[in-house]
Parts: structure tokens; sequence; C-alpha cells
């Protein structure tokens, strides 16, 4: 397949439609149109048509496009998902049919007001011979895909003047781009619609400057930025680029980007940017932010030794010129407690959110430092940090009001107890994530012969890793993660809020030591679980379900003293209350995920 070529995305000119319409008539011969009139049915002769066609609505948007491909001398741009950057910040569900095909462009627009701006295009004409009106044009054209607005073009001058104005409507674009298309293709493909709002990229070559400035020059009222990289392709674009980027688009307002290891030093200085992600960083020799109304940073850097990057400069330098951060997410393994006190010597009077992720060297000093500076946290996120279950009590003592998500993940210093402690007090949780955090020490080698001895002493000595159990009872609790707690043998869970609950690798979970009691539940993660176990789940889930189900079969007698079950052939005469409460129950049927 050749590759996108610019000039198939360009409307041809009048004079050009017009040599194609009559080549076309010459060969098809010339038809006479119709007698009457297109909007009434009336003979023309005449006749002065009254009937007004309806005019567009003045708020319009472009729907979901399929693919950009298309003419027979093109290459298709492909859609993909929206790049599953992490989301320790928000923690949000994904987007609600997010789900795009892999070989698929989205294109989709917002509030598109005066999508019909006075030309000399006749709202009152009728467009071909069935006389369609304009209004009923732009939505069935706005329904297909750029391939067919293409396609659509090519048909009459009114046609091609409404695609048009349909490129120029749409607000946001999602589009992946492969290997094979070059940034030419791109650019024509932004230059068809100058409103662009939201460009999110998904790139299978190199990216360097040049789609900076492509995307800069194309698209000037941007404000939401994405840009995202496959494994085999390379984020070439250094620091002083992206800053320069940053500093000329006065309207961005928000800046996501993968693959940035080759930026050396960034300083960025912006008056409208709110939220910075960057990923993959590595070895910034300088890191400077200007920007007062940023609310959200998200910085994660690459898991090297050699990285390095001075976290403490770059925290402290945050303080100083971001007063208005709301969410923190740093990803490091060079995190430390002078990094902590760096952060909360900053007095970020509005933070709320804190995720510190893979800081081995963040103990309970640095939890104690952090709740006395942020007593308001919402959301703390230590996994991979070295804290106890000292630094639990701490938490819970601190936040026990405000707390509603807490992650420990990769924590090995915290037990069952622990977990279980923070449960109870922190009664307004609704995120938990304890990932191979209750871990037996032995899991990695459960018969490794040659070290059979020391691996039963070193089973003796760490005896309070294994067989452990837990007891969970949460009323608001809705997620909870226990992946990879291989160290666990005992559950016991009342929640009637739960809605997913994680048991991936929990090899060492007894069957007969597991006890669900949350009727709420929509899914259970049970890969590389025992089948036994895996069985357990399955029925426990369903007798919930059954015994819920049964409840609609029973009715209380007159008086109110007992309930009893109703015969079935009075079934038929339950109220619709019952039957809407039934439907919301078959809703409610867990789903158990083993693969």
């Amino acid at each position: 397949m050749n590759h996108l070529r610019p000039q198939t995305h360009i409307a041809p000119t009048d004079g050009s439609a017009a040599y194609d319409a009559s080549s076309a008539d010459a060969k098809r011969g010339k038809k006479r149109g119709s007698y009457n009139c297109g909007r009434c049915g009336l003979p023309k002769k005449g006749h002065n048509c009254n009937v007004k066609t309806p005019t567009s609505p003045s708020h319009s948007s472009l729907s979901t496009f399929s693919a950009v491909s298309a003419a027979p001398s093109s290459a298709s741009l492909v859609r993909q998902p929206p790049p599953n950057l992490r989301r320790a910040l928000s923690f949000e569900d994904a987007v609600a049919g997010g789900g795009f095909d892999d070989d698929l462009m989205d294109l989709a627009g917002g509030d598109a007001g005066g999508a019909f701006p006075e030309s000399d295009l006749d709202l009152d004409l009728d467009l071909d011979s069935s006389g369609l009106p304009m209004s009923l044009l732009w939505e069935v054209l706005r329904r297909l895909p750029p391939a067919g607005l293409l396609s659509a073009a090519r048909v009459s001058r009114v046609w091609r003047e409404t695609t048009k104005r349909l490129w120029r409507a749409a607000e946001e674009l999602n589009v992946r781009v492969p290997a094979r298309v070059q940034v030419g293709s791109v650019a024509s493909m932004l230059q068809k619609c100058p409103g662009i709002v939201k460009l999110s990229i998904k790139m299978e070559s190199d990216v360097d400057s040049t789609m900076l400035a492509c995307i800069a020059f194309s698209c000037p009222n941007l404000e939401y930025m994405e840009i995202s990289t496959t494994d085999t392709a390379i984020n070439r674009i250094n620091g002083d680029e992206l800053s320069r980027f940053v500093s000329e688009k006065k309207s961005l307002k928000s800046l996501k980007m993968e693959g940035c290891c080759n930026l050396g030093r960034l300083v960025l200085c912006s008056s409208s940017l709110s939220t910075l992600w960057l990923s993959d960083l590595f070895s910034l020799s300088k890191m400077v932010f200007n920007c007062p109304q940023l609310r959200e940073i998200s910085l994660e850097f690459s898991r090297q030794e050699n990285d390095g990057t001075d976290l403490k400069t770059l925290m402290e330098g945050l303080g100083r010129s971001c007063p208005s951060l709301q969410n923190i997410h740093i990803s490091s393994m060079h995190l430390s407690h002078a990094v902590v006190l760096a952060i909360t010597a900053a007095h970020l009077r509005e933070l709320r959110m804190l995720s510190l992720v893979l800081g081995s060297e963040i103990t309970d000093a640095s939890v104690a430092a952090i709740a006395s500076s942020y007593p308001n946290l919402e959301l703390l996120d230590l996994s991979g940090s070295g804290i106890s279950d000292s630094g639990i009590g701490m938490i819970c003592n601190v936040f026990s009001e405000t707390l509603t998500r807490l992650l420990l993940a990769l924590c090995p210093c915290v037990s069952s107890s622990g977990i279980q402690f923070a449960m109870a007090q922190l009664p307004n949780l609704e995120l938990m994530d304890c990932g191979m955090t209750i871990c037996d020490p032995n899991s990695d080698n459960p018969t490794g012969d040659d070290n059979s001895c020391e691996s039963q002493h070193r089973s003796i000595a760490n005896g309070h890793l294994t067989n452990q159990k837990l007891i969970i009872k949460h009323s608001r609790l809705k997620k909870l993660s226990l992946w990879g707690c291989s160290g666990l043998d005992a559950l016991y869970l009342n929640c009637p809020q739960l809605t997913d609950l994680n048991l991936n690798s929990c090899r060492n979970l007894h069957p007969e030591r597991l006890l669900l009691q949350c009727p709420g539940l929509e899914n259970v993660h049970a890969s590389c679980c025992q089948d036994l176990l895996i069985m357990a789940i399955q029925n426990q889930v369903h007798n919930a379900y059954t015994a819920m189900e049964n409840l609609l079969l029973c009715k209380r007698l007159p008086d109110g003293s007992k309930r009893v079950r109703v015969p079935h052939h009075l079934l038929s005469n339950e109220s619709l209350e019952d039957d809407n409460k039934r439907r919301k129950i078959e809703r409610r049927l867990c789903n158990v995920v083993v693969d």
C-alpha cells in the first residue's frame, strides 16, 4: 500500500470539479432532471415553493470516525487505544467505549459552533435529486469515516463544501502513525483540522523536532497534546526543542509525552500549563519549571542505576515555582528520605495526591514528615518503599478522615496485621493496593534442591511472612488488590461495596480458607491461581448471586410476621418494582477473570 499523499486530502478547485463532472457526464450520457419540486413534489413550471429547508443546527459535532486511508493511492493512518500512561494520580477507570480498533484512526469533534458560516452555499437549494436538506446531509456525512468523507467530497460541489466544514469542525484527533507514514502526511491531515484542541499521537517510528514544528504550525489553538511511542520507536526530541514548543504555545494546558530519554536538560516556562506527564526520563542535568498554573505533575525516570538526576534540587524548585500543585507523582529508584524532606519543605498547601514509587530508601521517618506537612492528603502511594507497620499506624492517625486511596504495593516490611489495621482505621478508604506485599520468600524457588537447607533456615527466619491470614470488614471499600501475595493462605472479606478484587498469583491461598461476603462484586481476577481456588471463587460468587436472586421469590405475609416463598404460578403477578430490582441484580453477575 502506498504512502499518503497530501494531494489526496486537498479538495479540488471549482474548475477541476467542473471538468470531472463534464467528463463523467460524457461517459454515462446526459440525464434530465426531475420535473417536480424536490421539496413539495409539485410541478416546477410556474411554481414558487414556500417549503423551506430546515437550517442546520448551530452546534454540531463530528462523531467517531474510523480510518484515514483511502483513496487508491493512500495508506491508512491507524488508531490505537489511548496510551496507557500511569494513572497513579487519578486512578480513574478507562474511558467508556474507548477500546478502539487497532487498525483505525479516531477523529472526534466537540462543539462546532458556526459550522455553517455565511458563504455562497445556499441552504435552501436541493442537494441532489432526492432533495436532501443541508442539516440531514450534515448528520449523514459526519458519521462517515475519513475515507468515506474523501469519497463524498468528489460527488458534488455542495458535498465537497460540506466535508470541508466537517474537517474544520473537528476538535479532537486521536491517531496512530505507522512507521511507513511520513511526517508530511501527518501535516496534511492536521492542516485539514485547524480547530484541533486535543491531539493524541501514537508513533511507531522515531519522532523528532519536525513533528513538534508540524503540530505548532497546524494547530494554533492546541490545548491538550499527548505523544506516545511504541517499543521500537525512539523519541529524539531534546529539552531545548520541547522548552521552545511549550513557551510558544500560549494556550497549551496539558502535555503528556513518553520516551523522554534524550531531553538532557529541560526548562519549562508557561503561564497556561496545568498538567505535565513525562516518562522514561534519564540523567537530566537541569530541570526547571516556571509554571504557576501547574496542578498535576508526573515524572517517571528510567530504572537505571546510573541515573544522575538530582531529585532533591528538582523538588525544591517545584516548591518555589509551582505553588498550586495538587497532584505529584514521582517514580524513581533514587527516591530517598532527603527527597521527601525537600517535598515537605515546599509547603504546597493545595497538595491532595502524593505518589512516590520505587523509593526503597523511603522509611517510616519519611511517612512522619509527610504526615506533619500534608494532613489533608486524599491519595498516598508509597509502593516500593521501605515503610513498616509503624508507618501505617502514623498514616492512620493523621489521614483517618481524608484518605480514600492507599497504595502500598511492593512493600516487604508490611504485614497482614498492618493492612488489617489500616482497613479498620481508615473508614473512607475506597481503593487499597497491597500487591506483592505479603510474599512468601521461597516462592521464587520452591523446589530448589541445591539450597534446600538454606531455604529451610530462611523459612524459619521469615516465618512471619508466610501463612498469613487477612480479615477485612469495610463498608466503603470498592477496589482491593492483593496480586502476588504468595504468603497469604487465608482471606475473609466482608465488603458490601467491593466491586473489583485482584487475587492474581495468590498461589498459597487455600480454597477452604476463602470467604467472600461481597454481594456487589463485579470482577475477580484469579490468574496463576490453583484450580481448586478458582472453583471456590466461582462457587462463592455464584451462591451469593443465587441467594440475592432468591430474595425476590419471597413475599411477606399480610401481617408482616414472616417471609414465605411465592409459588411459581404467582410469579407472573410480581410488581414492576420487583422486575426492575431483578434486572439490577442480574447486571451484578460477577465475572471471574482467569487469563
